[in-house]
């Protein structure tokens, strides 16, 4: 009875059902443009080198920019479960959602007005973005259970992740390509004005096609407001709380892995450049987990269902688990360096260069021409770990100088206003910028101090070389432009050398391999287990994967171990996020929708905060990332026992009690 009055889909035709799940989803891909390229890949970047270009260093626009994330999510986490209270009263979640949505898309679309410097304005518009975002999710969340029926939760909540990889990995490619091809800063700005017109168009379907829940509405005493009667029925929850305790053992439960599945997502990027992987294998590799997780999202929706193929797609996910670990990791040991993207060996020191190794500006190593001081600015001053040596000289003639074993060189400086022009030479010759052939100069002018600033430069080939730093304005006695401060000089390691068309080849192979096997061995070897399979116990398979994922990752070491991890990251991150959004879905009353699925956000806006700040001290204190990776495996253990102990047939059966208490009192009123 209450399943017939909350969800009216089973009083509808299969057409228009299905014309209200797709409206639904499309809103998936309608709002994951903003996800990939304003939260991932885009705007992290360019508030860093051109609004936040002012600021002292880059971890102080690093930090400025976390910071407004934190203020973002804090400002959804306390509102969000009150204005899903009031949605569930006045019948708003579609009303609410617009105002969301319409928020962060003229936020999202004013970021076109922010150029160099302005990291004021950048922060302001991203911190409305985020919360129009986060808000309407919360609304396009409570939807679900008054969309897909109860027996279809599951396929159609991992529909709408499958439809925001492909929405979200189209538009970010074509950013991509935008940030090429126009000049300067318009590609990045004209991207986030494509995000604003994407998110806009595709949300339509969904306020067409999908209507308002229809009974979730309460007389209101009179000279009762909305808000206090929302916050009334909001504290009665949270006191009744052992009438829901499944319910919100599951949420505890979800706190905790997904605290690990948001930093893996977060992290992966950091983590890759960190090991000194290229800036193209990870943006590839970001593209990768976007379009390859569209199938496997699919897959793991099918898992519980009711499908004839389940033992196929059970047998597939577990061949996963197995075969791309041990491929990927024989491919880093068998395969030659320049294929798998081994490291090579690191350059020695030699009788007349520095090898591989930091050198900083107290080193012998780093020589000065005319006279210089030592300048040391404190940590607190520029957002760093520690403070920052400089040797700065104001001589007309100034110059460093530097012999290193190595390919690659990366020098850490500061800008200033009187830091001149600098030309760079390696062995005696004029560099050559790699993109427009002249000759390549460092603009050290900038309205303020801004510290630990890098430049990677490269050699044709590897052996001894010397780079020479010239100012070249201090050579005009009428110039300001005299100042010179380098911090250090590093030599890195070799450059990593991979063939990603044998590595992505091998890859095909390999799930070729996994799908013929699955085919013939599926259904006779996995049926039984597959029967078994629920919602719980296919998150709990994810949480296997994950766990094997995290391991993994605190060994890997090349680029064909990463391009495999990526992939086998892709095979559960958007079915195990469906899975537990309609797991929580079956487990909340209709009615309280909203609501709810206003808690559901504050522990997805927790998980945003407590996994990255773990993951974070864990790096501090054993001064790698390797460790901090491998402590995410705790999180999944807890959270998957936790998960165990859920009993969901019961947390279903007193939500649909609620249901019908809410509907009898709703009649006899």
């Amino acid at each position: 009875m209450a399943a017939l009055t909350f969800n009216s889909t089973q009083e509808i035709d299969e057409q228009q059902y299905k014309r209200r799940v797709w409206a639904w989803t499309m809103y998936d891909w309608a709002n994951s443009a903003f996800a990939t390229t304003i939260l991932a890949a885009v705007l992290p970047i360019y508030f860093s080198q051109v609004a936040g270009a002012n600021l002292p260093s880059a971890t102080v626009a690093t930090s400025y920019w976390s910071f407004g994330l934190s203020l973002s999510l804090l400002f959804i986490a306390i509102l969000s479960p009150i204005l899903g209270t009031i949605s569930d009263i006045q019948r708003g979640k579609k009303r609410f959602l617009a105002i969301f949505a319409g928020i962060g898309i003229l936020a999202t679309a004013m970021l076109v007005l922010v150029s160099t410097g302005d990291w004021v304005l950048a922060s302001i518009f991203g911190i409305l973005g985020r919360i129009g975002f986060s808000g309407a999710n919360t609304f396009y969340d409570a939807l679900l259970p008054h969309v897909a029926r109860e027996d279809d939760r599951d396929r159609v909540s991992a529909r709408g992740y499958a439809m925001g990889y492909l929405g979200g990995g189209i538009l970010l490619a074509i950013n991509i390509v935008m940030i090429q091809v126009f000049p300067g800063t318009w590609g990045a700005r004209l991207s986030f004005v494509s995000v604003a017109i994407w998110w806009a168009v595709f949300s339509i379907p969904l306020f067409r096609h999908v209507p308002e829940p229809p009974a979730a509405t309460e007389k209101l005493a009179p000279g009762v407001g909305v808000v206090s009667a929302s916050f009334k029925r909001l504290s009665e929850t949270l006191k009744d709380i052992r009438q829901y305790r499944e319910l919100f053992k599951y949420l505890l439960a979800f706190l905790i892995y997904n605290d690990a599945i948001g930093t893996i997502i977060g992290v992966a990027a950091i983590y890759g450049a960190e090991l000194g992987f290229g800036s193209v294998e990870l943006i590839l590799a970001l593209l990768l987990v976007q379009f390859v997780g569209i199938p496997y999202s699919l897959i793991f929706g099918r898992l519980p269902g009711t499908s004839h193929r389940r033992s196929f797609y059970l047998a597939f996910v577990l061949f996963n688990l197995v075969a791309l670990p041990l491929v990927g990791i024989a491919g880093a040991r068998l395969l030659p360096a320049d294929t798998s993207g081994a490291p090579g060996a690191p350059y020695p020191n030699t009788a007349n260069a520095s090898g591989q190794g930091i050198y900083t500006a107290e080193d012998p190593a780093l020589t000065y021409q005319g006279s210089w001081q030592m300048v040391t600015v404190p940590a607190d001053e520029i957002g760093a770990d520690q403070d920052v040596v400089y040797a700065a000289t104001d001589q007309t003639t100034a110059e460093y100088r530097f012999a290193f074993n190595g390919q690659r060189i990366k020098i850490t400086y500061s800008l200033g206003p009187q830091h001149g022009i600098w030309a760079v030479y390696l062995d005696g010759q004029p560099y050559l910028d790699p993109d427009s052939g002249e000759a390549f100069t460092i603009d050290g002018y900038n309205s303020t101090l801004r510290y630990e600033v890098t430049q990677t430069f490269q050699t044709q080939e590897s052996g001894e070389h010397t780079l020479n730093l010239v100012n070249t304005e201090g050579r005009n006695p009428d110039s300001q432009g005299n100042v010179m401060s380098v911090g250090q000089v590093e030599v890195l390691p070799p450059a990593r050398q991979s063939n990603l068309l044998f590595v992505i080849g091998l890859i095909v192979i390999t799930e070729l391999v996994g799908l013929a096997l699955a085919l013939l061995l599926g259904k006779p070897l996995f049926s039984g287990l597959a029967a078994k399979l629920d919602t719980q116990r296919s998150i709990l398979l994810a949480l296997v994967i994950y766990t094997v994922i995290a391991i993994w990752g605190f060994f890997l070491d090349s680029v064909i171990e990463f391009w495999f991890l990526a992939w086998m990251v892709a095979v559960v991150q958007g079915g195990s996020q469906a899975l537990s959004r309609s797991l929580y879905a079956a487990m909340s009353p209709s009615y309280k929708s909203g609501e709810f699925f206003g808690l559901f956000g504050i522990m997805e806006k927790f998980s945003a905060i407590v996994g990255p700040l773990t993951f974070a001290a864990a790096g501090v204190i054993f001064g790698s990332s390797r460790p901090a990776v491998l402590s995410l495996v705790l999180f999944f253990i807890v959270g998957g026992y936790i998960l165990m102990r859920v009993n969901v047939p019961e947390g279903k059966r007193v939500a649909r009690q609620d249901d019908a208490q809410y509907l009898a009192k709703q009649a006899e009123a």
